[in-house]
């Protein structure tokens, strides 16, 4: 299917409206809403699905302004006006998800995507078709990561009649379930946070990786939440999420080993942190307590980039020799930065493993 895609606004790089199925009636018909980065594109997609019960689409604060977000973050987004009750059923809606998943992935050149990194991102109902995308299509045709922003995931928590027309997703998680990134609200009283507790649970049974975060006020619906500066804080999450598990960047991460010394002591209950110099490369981190010696080591999934990065060492506590005085051992958390001439050292993550030691 050849894309043609309109001269580009500011932020984006136009709209363009792909059909993926025309049945010959508005309810029938499946469309695919393009909307590309103008900048800074990383390669990421995003299939977004807006909730609406099954029956209508949000397509505004839960389509077209999430796409908008994510254009910024130079992710590509790509808004699906997926099949509608009465006339259709989830199951339907399911295809539909598949449909736009491979559209997506086939045109991965002219979207300038990565097919590896094409996620689905679902509201509400359409957190349940999100969902469902990532445990009940074939392990190669699932999305590549999920978001799912207060999904609706069990039908029997809607009653005995939800629960036939409305399957349940968090019983067909499985380890080839992507890595999920959920929030909720504990206020929604629409679709209750249980389904995303539902889902978690399932994901960490299944060794999924995840991350769930529950707002404390806020009803269900609220998108970006743009007027509440607190629940509005969620996109960035889930962009530093993006980050930190590498799906904004295509490059394959490294493991490092070392030890960090302060003063010729080995850092003992503290923090090494490596930063990228090339954004959107994710940072590094490991811990180092007491029975690490000094010692750190932070493995290929979760290490650097290949690349340059700076080095930041934070030291949390300094004496353990007395703990049940309670007495403290420094005046309060302690900085590091790896200097050498006033200015910051540059390491250079080589691809496998590396081998750096840190002396301050």
């Amino acid at each position: 299917m050849d894309i043609q895609l309109p001269n580009p606004p500011a932020e984006s790089s136009g709209e363009a409206v792909v059909t993926l199925r025309d049945a010959g009636s508005a309810s029938g018909r499946v469309t695919l809403t393009v909307h590309l980065p103008a900048s800074g594109a990383t390669g990421g997609g995003v299939v977004i699905a807006p909730g609406g019960g099954y029956r209508i689409v949000a397509s505004d604060h839960e389509g077209l302004q999430m796409a908008r977000w994510l254009n910024r973050a130079g992710i590509a987004a790509f808004v699906l006006r997926y099949r509608l009750a009465p006339d259709h059923t989830p199951a339907d809606a399911l295809e539909d998800a598949a449909l736009a998943l491979d559209h997506v992935r086939t045109n991965a050149a002219p979207y300038g995507v990565d097919a590896a990194r094409v996620g689905m991102l679902g509201f509400s109902a359409g957190g349940h078709l999100a969902s469902a995308s990532g445990t009940r299509l074939p392990a190669a045709q699932r999305p590549a990561f999920l978001a799912l922003v207060y999904p609706a995931i069990a039908g029997d928590l809607f009653g005995e009649a939800a629960a036939r027309q409305f399957p349940s997703t968090h019983t067909a998680v499985d380890p080839d379930t992507p890595a999920t990134f959920l929030i909720h609200t504990h206020e929604d009283d629409v679709v209750s946070p249980r389904h995303s507790l539902r889902f978690y649970d399932a994901l960490l049974d299944a060794g999924v990786p995840a991350e769930f975060h529950v707002f404390a006020a806020g009803g269900h619906g609220l998108g970006l939440a743009p007027g509440d500066p607190d629940l509005g804080q969620w996109p960035q999450l889930l962009l530093n999420w993006l980050r930190r598990l590498g799906l904004l960047q295509a490059h394959t991460r490294a493991s490092v080993t070392g030890t960090v010394t302060l003063g010729g002591d080995p850092l003992f209950w503290g923090w090494v942190t490596f930063n990228p110099l090339t954004d959107p490369a994710p940072p590094a981190v490991a811990y180092l307590g007491w029975r690490t010696r000094g010692g750190y080591a932070i493995d290929a999934t979760h290490g650097p980039t290949p690349g340059p990065c700076s080095v930041t060492v934070h030291r949390v506590a300094q004496s353990f020799d007395a703990p049940e005085s309670g007495a403290y051992s420094m005046a309060d958390a302690e900085r590091y930065d790896w200097l050498e001439g006033g200015q910051p050292v540059v390491v250079t993550i080589a691809p496998g493993h590396n081998v750096i030691d840190i002396p301050l």
